[in-house]
């Protein structure tokens, strides 16, 4: 790899995630179980859900079809999730917003485990 190619990766993970800002989700529990991933980048990492039916569309529930099906669209919209209280207090894994992930810049797909709660996404 050249250092102007090696270079310009680098600027390419700077944009790696294009955080699209969406209205805040209805939180609706119909839609099946949301299994959560972290995704690494070169600048951070974010924890996103997939539901049942977008897990069944890229043709897997595990970390490696996630990163499979970036890899092979080179993009990919999902549910950014964090730590939010519910009403009573309790702590729980909610939607953030709808983010835009890029996959030359996402270097790993984790599973991600939470004790939390965690609310479905639209």
């Amino acid at each position: 790899m050249t250092t102007f190619s090696r270079r310009h990766a680098i600027a390419g993970g700077a944009l790696a995630m294009l955080l699209l800002t969406a209205a805040q989700p209805a939180f609706c529990e119909d839609k099946g179980k949301t299994t959560l991933f972290k995704i690494i980048t070169v600048k951070d990492e974010i924890v996103i859900g997939l539901n049942s039916d977008e897990l069944a569309k890229i043709g897997g529930t595990d970390a490696g079809a996630v990163a499979r099906a970036l890899a092979a669209k080179g993009e990919m919209t999902a549910w950014q999730y964090a730590v939010k209280k519910a009403a009573n207090g309790d702590l729980q894994q909610a939607p953030l917003r709808q983010v835009g992930l890029l996959a030359n810049a996402s270097l790993r797909v984790e599973p991600y485990a939470s004790p939390l709660a965690v609310l479905a996404h639209e």
